[in-house]
C-alpha cells in the first residue's frame, strides 16, 4: 500500500510555500509594519507607535523572520537528505518576502501545484482562515497581471503530529530542570497560546468537526488535546502522576468591550501564587517558534510577573526547527501528495481528535467582519 512515510513522490505538487506573519526588522519598520496589520481599521500612526512599544524594547526588530529563515533552511536540508526533490519558497502576510511577490517567483520557476504550510498548528481565523483570504487576494493579483494560474493547497492543522508533541514534551522536561528540586514535583504545567474573541474561537473548525461543539470550538478544544498529550506525557516521564496543568491566553490586542478568551497568563499567575502553587513552567504550545508573543508577552511581560511574586517559573522552548518538526512537515507534504493521488495513507496523528481535514470547508472559520473569498476550500 503506497504510504507517505516511504515514498519521496511529491506528485502532483512542484512546490512547497512557508507562509507566515511577518515582522519588522528595524524601528522604520515597526509603524509601517502594524500599518500593514490593522490596514482597513483606521487606527492612527500615533497609536501604532504606542501598541509597537515592545518592539523598540528589542531595537525595532521581530525575532520571527530570522526565525523563519531557519526554518526555511532546515525544511530545505531535510528535504534534500530524504531524497525529496521539491523547492521551498518563503513569504509573509504582513512583511517582506510578501506572498504575492513569493506567488510571483514560483509561477516565474515554472510551478503551478503548491502546498503552503502556515505557521499556525491550530483551527482558527487567523490561524488558518486569514492565511487563506491572503492567498486568495495573492493569486486575484497574479491573475490580473497576466500570470499562469497557480492551484495553492494548504497542508492539514499539525498540532497533534508526533513531531509537534514530541518537541513540546522534552521542552517541558526540559524547562522543568530549571525549577528548584524542592518544588520541582509540585510544579504547575501553564500552557499558553495565544487569545482571540470568543466569538471566532466559538465558531471554530469546520461545521461537521466535534470540536467545533467544544466550549471555545476547534481552537481550544485542539490545544487543550496537546495540553493533555504533553502533560500525560511529562507525568510518565517524571513519575509525578498528579501534576497539576491548565490553559491561559496571552498577547490580547482588541477593544475592552469585546470578550476575549481568559484567563491571561500574568493574571493567572498571580492567581496560582496566591493559591499557594509553589512553582510553574510556562508551556508555549500556540507557538512554532519563539517569536514576539513568546519573547516579550512570555520571556519578558510574564518572567518579570513571576520575579515580583517570588515565584519560581521557567519557559519551554518552542518547537522552531527541531529535526523531529521538520520531519513531521516532510511526512505531511507526502501524505498529501500521496492523497492527491488517490493512494490510502497512514496519517500520522495522537489523541482522541485524530488527524485534521485536507480541504477546509467554506463555513471553516468565518471571517468575523464579512465573508471573503479563500483559497485551499471546497
Amino acid at each position: 500500500m503506497p504510504d507517505s512515510h516511504t515514498s519521496t513522490d511529491h506528485t502532483p505538487y512542484d512546490a512547497l510555500l512557508l507562509l507566515s506573519f511577518g515582522g519588522p526588522e528595524g524601528p522604520e519598520d515597526v509603524v509601517p509594519f502594524l500599518e500593514n496589520v490593522t490596514r482597513g481599521r483606521g487606527i492612527p500612526k500615533e497609536r501604532l507607535a504606542e501598541v509597537g512599544r515592545h518592539y523598540f524594547l528589542f531595537d525595532g526588530v521581530s525575532p520571527i523572520n530570522e526565525q523563519n529563515r531557519e526554518l526555511l533552511a532546515a525544511l530545505r536540508k531535510d528535504f534534500a537528505e530524504h531524497g525529496l526533490d521539491l523547492p521551498v519558497y518563503w513569504g509573509n502576510r504582513n512583511w517582506a518576502p510578501y506572498l504575492t511577490d513569493t506567488l510571483r517567483e514560483i509561477a516565474a520557476d515554472g510551478h503551478r501545484r503548491v502546498l503552503t504550510l502556515a505557521t499556525s498548528a491550530y483551527a482558527g481565523y487567523s490561524g488558518c482562515r486569514q492565511y487563506r483570504e491572503n492567498l486568495a487576494d495573492a493569486l486575484r493579483t497574479l491573475d490580473a497581471e497576466g500570470l499562469p494560474a497557480l492551484r495553492v493547497d494548504k497542508l492539514r492543522h499539525f498540532y497533534n503530529h508526533p513531531g509537534f508533541v514530541g518537541p513540546m514534551t522534552d521542552a517541558t522536561l526540559a524547562a522543568l530542570t530549571g525549577i528548584p528540586a524542592a518544588v520541582r514535583d509540585g510544579a504547575r504545567l501553564v500552557f499558553t497560546t495565544h487569545s482571540v474573541p470568543v466569538a471566532m474561537a466559538d465558531t471554530s473548525g469546520a461545521p461537521d468537526d466535534p470540536a467545533r461543539g467544544h466550549d471555545g470550538g476547534a481552537y481550544v478544544a485542539q490545544h487543550l488535546a496537546v495540553a493533555r498529550l504533553v502533560a500525560d506525557a511529562v507525568a510518565d516521564a517524571t513519575g509525578v502522576a498528579d501534576r497539576p496543568w491548565e490553559l491561559v491566553y496571552q498577547s490580547r490586542s482588541g477593544a475592552p468591550h469585546t470578550p476575549w478568551l481568559e484567563p491571561d497568563v500574568c493574571d493567572r499567575l498571580e492567581e496560582l501564587h496566591a493559591s499557594g502553587t509553589p512553582a510553574a513552567v510556562l508551556v508555549p504550545i500556540g507557538f512554532v517558534s519563539d517569536h514576539m508573543e513568546v519573547r516579550y508577552d512570555l520571556d519578558t511581560e510574564a518572567v518579570a510577573k513571576a520575579a515580583g511574586l517570588g515565584l519560581p517559573l521557567t519557559r519551554a522552548a518552542t518547537v522552531g526547527t527541531d529535526p523531529r518538526f521538520t520531519a513531521a512537515v516532510r511526512d505531511l507534504v507526502l501524505e498529501r501528495a500521496a492523497t492527491e493521488r488517490g493512494a490510502v495513507v497512514d496519517r500520522c496523528a495522537l489523541g482522541a481528535l485524530g488527524p485534521s481535514h485536507d480541504v477546509c470547508a467554506v463555513a471553516c472559520c468565518p471571517n468575523p467582519r464579512a465573508p471573503r473569498p479563500a483559497a485551499a476550500e471546497q
